[in-house]
């Protein structure tokens, strides 16, 4: 990105509108926390929630309290998880096609749950949790290792996190092949899905997504003036190697947990950040928070779409962010509207 690029929009002119959309979006997250405590293969009434949350004598109890409460917090931490791991992924490599993926975190994790589940039996989602946490770590920083480490490019990057992905998703299918009890119990973990939120440690989840928002929203500063170039970056007293090793740590705590607790749901990390920038403009101070708060809000309004669609049963999340995702992407590329990084 241009020097040129990064002034086209003065902060100072833009500012009122984007703190005026984040109050439109904190707004919108609100409602749609309420919807999805709502809706569902029975639908509450509005006035019949605030009872089922904290009545435990209420008819509606389990229902709102037991599991729609958990999957609602998990959707709304996964989604900012998702959103704000991609926006730094697409900043860091100067990739507009960057996501989570792109590291092979996603696929570190399924590795590790795959072989925890097959060599040592594991059969639950608290049990797998820590080890999808380490395979995406350890995939994470393969990636940044064989990339170069402190010399790696953003092709590099690209390059060692495809050929990681690929390693690891046949390793996958190969145990998948020879055991079906394996396959049997990862085939709706590797669709992608907010189901298992009522037996997800949620307490653990959300401090680990928290952590890694943090950290990311803190570089937001140090990416703006790396988007200038490294030897400006370098000028300004920055160091690219540092700034690069905490993002690979950002992603890996964001990428991975939501990950080991939903499964690898696609195109949220891809196209959230680029819708965002439609409206904030190319300041990674906006973008960043901006992809967070739209990605949980994207994320928890599809699962309310799946619950909806296929009552009494449900359409899984990763399978309409596949649906919606993919080809809303594609509009965006053919129509030139991708913004530049």
């Amino acid at each position: 990105m241009s020097t040129a690029t990064l002034t086209q929009s003065p902060p100072r002119q833009r500012s009122p509108s984007r703190r005026l959309g984040l109050v439109v979006v904190l707004t919108s997250l609100v409602v749609i926390a309420v919807l999805s405590l709502m809706l569902g293969a029975k639908s509450i009434a509005v006035g019949d929630v605030w009872g089922g949350l904290t009545d435990p004598d209420s008819s509606h109890y389990a229902v709102v309290h037991g599991l729609r409460l958990p999957r609602t917090i998990l959707g709304l931490a996964a989604g900012a998880a998702l959103g704000l791991s991609g926006a730094l992924l697409q900043a860091a490599t100067r990739n507009p096609l960057a996501d989570p993926g792109l590291l092979g975190v996603n696929s570190g994790a399924a590795v590790a749950v795959v072989s925890a589940t097959y060599f040592l039996g594991v059969s639950t989602y608290s049990a797998t949790l820590p080890f999808a946490f380490a395979g995406a770590a350890v995939a994470a920083t393969a990636c940044y290792l064989i990339a170069g480490a402190g010399r790696a490019t953003p092709a590099a990057l690209a390059l060692a996190g495809a050929a990681i992905t690929a390693a690891g998703l046949s390793y996958v299918q190969g145990i998948q092949i020879l055991d079906a009890a394996t396959l049997n119990q990862m085939r709706y973990w590797q669709v992608g899905s907010l189901v298992s939120a009522h037996s997800t440690p949620l307490t653990v989840t959300v401090a680990l997504i928290a952590a890694g928002l943090a950290l990311g929203l803190l570089l937001a500063r140090p990416l703006n003036s790396l988007a200038l170039g490294e030897a400006t970056a370098r000028g300004l007293g920055l160091s690219p190697t540092k700034l690069r090793i905490g993002i690979i740590l950002a992603v890996t705590v964001l990428a991975g947990t939501a990950t080991a607790a939903c499964g690898p749901i696609v195109f949220v990390g891809l196209v959230i950040p680029h819708v965002v920038r439609f409206f904030v403009g190319v300041d990674n101070r906006w973008i960043l928070p901006y992809s967070a708060l739209v990605g949980a809000l994207f994320l928890v309004t599809v699962d309310i779409l799946g619950r909806l669609l296929a009552r009494p049963g449900e359409v899984q999340v990763g399978v309409l962010c596949a649906v919606i995702g993919g080809p809303f992407f594609l509009y965006l590329v053919s129509r030139r509207k991708v913004a530049a990084l």
